[in-house]
C-alpha cells in the first residue's frame, strides 16, 4: 500500500509532515498524527477544513456539498481535509495557527561537524542529527537555532536537502553578534538545539522557467533548492542572479558551479556592488537580470535577501512590467527572518 507524504504549512510558518495512507482522508491522518486540523461537521457539510493544496495530486469525491466548497474554489485548488484523499506527496496551505491546532514545534538535536569561514563574510556550518534521523522540510525552509548560553535564537535556511542526516547552513557573520561570536569558538562535538521547519517560502512544482534572485547570505536556501531540483531531474531552465556587496562576499561559488555540471538547464550569474571591485560585472542584481527569461513572461520568481535588495526587485519588475506566474520572497534581517511570499 502507498503513503503519501503531506507538509502542512500552517499560517504562522510552522510545518509538520503527516503521512497518509493510499484512500485515507487527509483529515484522519492528521488526526492519526496528533495534529488537529480545523474541523466541525468532517461530512463535507461546513466547509471549516477548508485549506488550499499548494502542489500533489489528490481525490476531492463529490461526497461534499457546494455551500462548503464551491466549484470554483475545488478549481484554485482548495480542499476540504475531511473528504481529500491524497494520490501523491504534497503540501497543503493551513489557514490557522499552529498553536490553535495544537501542534508543538519540533526540537531537532544536533551535534557540530563542520564549522568553516570564508573570510570575514560567512561560515558555513554542518550539523548532524542525533539519532541518525533524517528531518523532512520543504527545500527553502529554515529553522529556529538556538545560541547556546544565551537564551535567544537565530534564524538560518537550510543548504541542504530533505530527509538527509546532516544539515548545511550558510551564516552572516556579524561583528559582535550572538551567533557570530559562538561560532567564532565553535568546534565538532559542539551541541545545537534547532526548532523548526518553517517558512513559506520554498519550492513549488517546477513547471516552467525558474529565476532565481539571492542577496549575500539569501543563497542558502537556494542551495537547498537546487539540490532538489537536481534529484529530480529537472529540465526546466533555471538562472540563479548571486549578487553582493563585496568581493569576499562571494562565497560557494564552487557549489554553484557543481551544480551547473550535473544540473542541465541551469546557469547562475554572479555580480559584485562594489565600484572598486575587479569582478567582471559590478553593480546590483536588477541590472544583470536574464532577459530571455524574462521576455517569455511564464516564469517563477524566487528571492531571498536584505529588505532593501527585495524592495529593488519587486519596484523593478513592477516599473518593467514583470508579471511572473508566482513570485516568492523572503527578506532578512542580522537578526531576524521575516518570510513571506506573494
Amino acid at each position: 500500500m502507498s503513503t503519501y507524504r503531506i507538509a502542512l504549512n500552517f499560517e504562522d510558518g510552522v510545518t509538520r509532515f503527516v503521512d497518509c495512507r493510499e484512500g485515507e482522508k487527509l483529515l484522519d491522518a492528521a488526526y492519526r498524527s496528533q495534529i488537529n486540523l480545523p474541523m466541525d461537521c468532517s461530512d463535507g457539510v461546513c466547509g471549516t477544513c477548508k485549506c488550499r493544496s499548494e502542489t500533489g495530486t489528490y481525490d476531492l469525491g463529490d461526497d461534499y456539498l457546494e455551500d462548503a466548497l464551491s466549484a470554483d474554489e475545488a478549481a484554485e485548488r482548495l480542499v476540504l481535509t475531511c473528504q481529500m484523499r491524497p494520490t501523491s506527496d504534497g503540501v497543503i496551505a493551513v489557514p490557522a495557527n499552529s498553536s490553535v491546532c495544537k501542534t508543538a514545534q519540533q526540537k531537532i538535536a544536533t551535534t557540530v561537524v563542520r564549522v568553516e569561514a570564508h573570510n570575514d563574510a560567512a561560515v558555513v556550518l554542518e550539523l548532524e542529527v542525533d539519532g541518525g534521523a533524517t528531518p523532512a522540510f520543504l527545500p527553502g525552509q529554515y529553522v529556529n537555532i538556538d545560541v547556546p548560553a544565551s537564551g535567544a535564537t537565530r534564524s538560518y535556511s537550510f543548504t541542504t536537502p530533505p530527509e538527509q542526516n546532516r544539515l548545511g547552513f550558510l551564516i552572516k557573520k556579524q561583528p559582535g553578534g550572538l551567533m557570530s561570536n559562538w561560532l567564532a569558538h565553535a568546534k565538532p562535538g559542539d551541541r545545537l538545539s534547532l526548532t523548526g521547519p518553517m517558512g513559506s517560502f520554498y519550492l513549488r512544482e517546477a513547471a516552467r522557467p525558474l529565476l532565481f534572485l539571492a542577496g549575500g547570505t539569501g543563497l542558502a536556501p537556494f542551495l537547498s533548492m537546487l539540490d532538489v531540483l537536481a534529484q529530480k531531474q529537472s529540465q526546466q531552465p533555471i538562472h540563479l542572479v548571486y549578487g553582493v556587496t563585496r568581493d569576499e562576499d562571494l562565497v560557494l561559488v564552487d557549489v554553484l558551479e557543481a551544480h551547473a555540471a550535473r544540473l542541465p538547464g541551469f546557469a547562475f550569474t554572479t555580480v559584485v556592488a562594489d565600484k572598486a571591485s575587479s569582478h567582471p560585472r559590478k553593480g546590483w542584481v536588477t541590472e544583470h537580470m536574464p532577459q530571455d527569461l524574462l521576455g517569455a513572461g511564464e516564469i517563477d520568481v524566487y528571492l531571498c535577501g536584505p529588505p532593501p535588495m527585495v524592495d529593488a526587485v519587486r519596484t523593478w519588475l513592477a516599473d518593467k512590467g514583470v508579471t511572473p506566474v508566482s513570485f516568492h520572497y523572503e527578506k532578512f534581517t542580522p537578526n531576524l527572518v521575516l518570510k513571506e511570499s506573494a
